[in-house]
């Protein structure tokens, strides 16, 4: 039988949203730990592939109460976020246990018990804070087997050009993560990008500024709500890659864009519009899925699996969810953005 801790709030994961709440939980009097399924803080960062660098400077993209270190103005990589992550961690002393991995979530009468895979927790209060990355996503399509010697990866998984085939490269989704990767093969590969829709690019800076410096000083975010009429028309909009340079390459026909995946057969890919490529290499920047199976509490999760919430609160009293896209603005699920919904979810939970 597993060990029984009790404690006042159990913030399931250790991300950038469950460390933004520690920092607010510590200028509480009640008792916490982050319960990370993770080996170290950042993990998540340092796992991705090598050349990620964030699209927003360090000055947008810090927790409350620490500043991202180095150049204000300039794009931290992976391995500096996840570095800063840890700093974070230490500089306000967040209690966290790491390895530990939730199996599954009840509650009975005022008091929620979190089973993990070596102890169970009892609390009055839970913040679930694992984060949108969870599940990589591949689209199922009608297709009759992919040929072994095709190299096939999530971007999740991929690193580097040199884990893959030379020739043909076929990058299925064109966000950010997409762009990116697209961006960085280009020197090595011949890269194709699938979309099912027309891309836009936001430019880093406008007028000498950056545009985050122009979201914050017209208050865009404040209008952009989720919920509101704008927020929910522009939650509806692609998202805009941001920087150029996938841009100029488009037209310099150096990335070479497709219609919409639709079929892989062997090594021949179709499109939507009727076209075949065959490839030596796919990647998948199809994006996540989120998996909340282990939530055994009834009117939390609808039926699409999506939490049930108005701006991280849930119907059930005491649980809250923090860190997912849209929570309450659009930067929700960023670095820059956890701080405010840390803030605002602490807030509420103290007066329970």
């Amino acid at each position: 039988m597993s060990e029984s801790v009790k404690l006042d709030v159990i913030v399931i994961g250790a991300g950038q949203a469950g460390l933004a709440l520690g920092y607010y939980l510590k200028q509480s009097n009640l008792s916490f730990l982050l319960l990370d399924q993770n080996s170290q803080i950042g993990e998540t960062w340092v796992k991705r592939y090598d050349s990620l660098i964030l699209f927003s400077p360090r000055k947008y993209s810090s927790l409350p109460g620490f500043p991202f270190p180095g150049e204000p103005n300039g794009y931290p990589n992976k391995n500096e976020t996840a570095d800063y992550l840890k700093q974070y961690q230490k500089q306000f002393s967040i209690p966290v246990k790491l390895n530990t991995k939730v199996t599954q979530l009840t509650k009975e009468t005022d008091r929620f018990i979190t089973v993990t895979n070596d102890k169970t927790y009892h609390s009055k209060i839970v913040v679930i804070a694992t984060g949108p990355f969870q599940i990589p996503f591949i689209p199922k399509l009608n297709d009759s087997g992919l040929d072994e010697q095709i190299i096939q990866l999530h971007s999740s998984q991929y690193k580097n050009p040199e884990q893959l085939n030379k020739g043909k490269t076929l990058i299925v989704g064109a966000g950010n993560s997409g762009a990116q990767i697209a961006v960085e093969l280009h020197n090595t590969h011949d890269v194709y990008l699938s979309t099912s829709q027309k891309l836009k690019f936001s430019p880093h800076k406008f007028a000498g500024k950056s545009v985050f410096w122009w979201f914050e000083t017209l208050k865009i975010y404040d209008v952009f709500r989720s919920g509101t009429k704008f927020g929910e028309w522009i939650k509806k909009q692609p998202e805009p890659i941001m920087g150029t340079e996938l841009k100029e390459l488009i037209q310099h026909n150096k990335v070479k864009l497709t219609a919409k995946t639709t079929s892989i057969n062997g090594n021949e890919v179709t499109f939507e519009d009727g076209k075949t490529l065959t490839v030596d290499n796919i990647i998948w920047a199809t994006g996540f899925t989120q998996n909340f199976e282990w939530i055994k509490i009834n009117n939390v999760i609808n039926q699409k699996g999506n939490p049930l919430h108005k701006r991280g609160v849930s119907s059930v009293p005491g649980l809250f969810f923090i860190g997912l896209p849209w929570l309450h603005k659009r930067p929700s699920a960023l670095l820059g953005g956890v701080g405010e919904d840390a803030e605002y979810i602490v807030s509420s939970l103290k007066s329970m």
